[in-house]
């Protein structure tokens, strides 16, 4: 176990070599892969969301996909299709981006509902369906999924059940000043990415996949779990609070992040972290909220102030 913990750590400062700044982003996404999950990356252009995707998949010797996402793009260049091949006289299935181990989802509000159904399918399922025929994706399959919070012009919003198939949402944001310096200094002759290397297998993290399932999670911090989940559905700014398949990502995900962060065990320091990110973006505000731009995370980040912590010896675990 201490091995896998330990190469998890290399490939957390592998990827900063090309992310500046952003250590613990880069700790969330690999908790979310450790935890089976998939993340939404809603950010502005240019802050590092690709360079962040290729380097994770560049530091497990994954296969890196790209789809950039365009309103007449369709469900079969996503999954694949079948094509008649007339020296055999036999239909030839050709894969799509699907069947990779690392994608990068390139602005997904840009396409159909349509389209965005046969990748999201594939998240919940881990399988596609092309002609009538089932097809299983690869045994480690990690999606990052952007869109750009800022311009909505010709684009189609992922409905709240859709959102809810993705573990977490996150952000990048703007680096610091001394940051950008640094960002301007690493690339000045070559890009730090065409030099990045393999740290860690692609069965070293599906071993590390299943060490995580024996994390311990106590009784108590199940108990807050579903105290925090059960409160969203009676805040009085939240419309549709978060379903039970909210309380299990929070639970498999704690259970990732303890053992990123070198733990056995689940703390209620873990869960109050996580939740504005696995919750934020699952709830349906009330209108008016909706009208004053407040969003999930900060009305979670509310009922974690009202929602009593459990006693534990482990409190006081460093966050980052």
């Amino acid at each position: 176990m201490v091995n896998e913990r330990e190469a998890l750590q290399r490939v957390i400062e592998n990827v900063q070599q090309v992310v500046v700044g952003k250590k613990a982003e880069i700790e969330l996404s690999l908790t979310a892969l450790l935890a089976r999950g998939h993340i939404l990356l809603e950010d502005v252009p240019g802050v590092g969301k690709t360079m962040m995707v290729r380097a994770i998949a560049k530091s497990i010797g994954a296969s890196f996909k790209r789809i950039q996402f365009t309103p007449d793009l369709l469900p079969s260049d996503v999954t694949g299709v079948s094509i008649y091949n007339q020296r055999t006289m036999e239909f030839e299935f050709r894969p799509g981006p699907l069947m990779g181990n690392v994608l990068l989802a390139d602005e997904i509000n840009r396409t159909s509902p349509k389209t965005q159904s046969a990748l999201l399918e594939a998240l919940e399922e881990k399988s596609v369906t092309v002609d009538g025929e089932t097809r299983s994706l690869e045994r480690l399959f990690f999606v990052m999924a952007t869109q750009n919070p800022v311009e909505y012009g010709g684009t189609y919003p992922l409905p709240e059940a859709q959102l809810d198939r993705f573990l977490f949402k996150l952000r990048l944001g703007y680096p610091t000043e001394e940051q950008e310096i640094e960002v301007l200094e690493r690339v000045e002759f070559t890009h730090p990415i065409d030099e990045l290397s393999s740290v860690m297998s692609l069965e070293d993290v599906l071993k590390a996949q299943e060490l995580v399932k024996n994390v311990h999670v106590d009784h108590s911090v199940k108990q807050y779990i579903v105290s925090i989940v059960r409160e969203s559905r009676n805040h009085r700014d939240i419309y549709l609070g978060v379903s039970p398949r909210g309380s299990i990502a929070l639970m498999k995900v704690s259970q990732a992040y303890a053992f990123v962060r070198g733990r056995d065990y689940v703390t209620p320091d873990d869960v109050k972290y996580l939740a504005p990110f696995v919750m934020g973006h699952r709830l349906t505000l009330q209108t008016d909220q909706q009208m004053a731009d407040k969003d999930g995370e900060t009305v979670v980040r509310d009922i974690l102030s009202s929602v009593r912590v459990p006693a534990s010896d482990s409190d006081s675990a460093v966050r980052p």
